[in-house]
């Protein structure tokens, strides 16, 4: 009888527990749309106070150190912002290697931190941005976030100097294939996938100006 009032205990405990930690993720999920993106990660944190590895949360909280650290003035705030990202996104990985969210916030740890470096370390980032990206649309090819990364990437690696160039080379064992014409060709389908995904248009515009169609960049 005691062993069953136990088992009793512990579920009704196990229960809550699981409701407060979905609590926090929705508050921060409200928190999010209302754009402020600072009090949504600390409760996104809470939640990892409670359960370390809860998947979900672990996901949030990178991805919104990659969208506040992106909004720092100072390079050195940046990169802090911008390891917890992807701190977060390993933990994550480890819970799960497979999602497809998880491979989309590394993936986006990584363009952020490319953003800051230069030479061979930024090569090295934008090696990891595509290994990432790829990973998550394996596992979800309607992920339009990882779309948009994808995209990105065309769009940054057609735009590296020869330095740069010539080391990504060295890194793959040869310069893989990045196009314009794909990096439209991902905003697009991330486009068409979530239409109400407003940073996806002012990426598709460069890549749509980059590749000489200037109309349909103004459109």
């Amino acid at each position: 009888r005691k062993t069953v009032l136990l088992f009793i205990f512990l579920s009704f405990a196990y229960q809550s527990f699981s409701q407060d930690v979905d609590y926090l993720i929705k508050e921060g999920d409200l928190l999010e749309k209302a754009m402020k993106d600072e009090e949504a990660v600390k409760k996104y944190q809470e939640a990892l106070r409670l359960s370390p590895n809860d998947l979900k949360a672990l996901v949030k909280t990178s991805e919104m150190n990659s969208i506040i650290g992106n909004r720092q003035k100072d390079k050195k705030k940046k990169e802090e912002y911008y390891n917890a990202a992807r701190t977060y996104a390993e933990s994550a990985l480890k819970v799960n290697a497979t999602d497809a969210d998880a491979n989309y916030v590394m993936a986006m740890a990584m363009g952020r931190m490319a953003m800051i470096k230069s030479g061979k370390e930024k090569v090295q980032h934008v090696r990891d941005i595509k290994k990432y990206a790829d990973a998550s649309l394996a596992a979800n090819p309607k992920n339009f976030k990882a779309l948009h990364i994808l995209g990105k990437w065309h769009l940054e690696v057609t735009m590296l100097n020869f330095a740069e160039k010539a080391a990504l080379k060295v890194i793959y064992g040869g310069l893989p294939e990045a196009s314009l014409p794909l990096a439209v060709l991902n905003f697009e389908k991330a486009r068409g996938i979530d239409p109400w995904f407003i940073l996806n248009y002012l990426e598709l515009a460069k890549a749509y100006k980059e590749n000489g169609q200037s109309d349909k960049a103004i459109e």
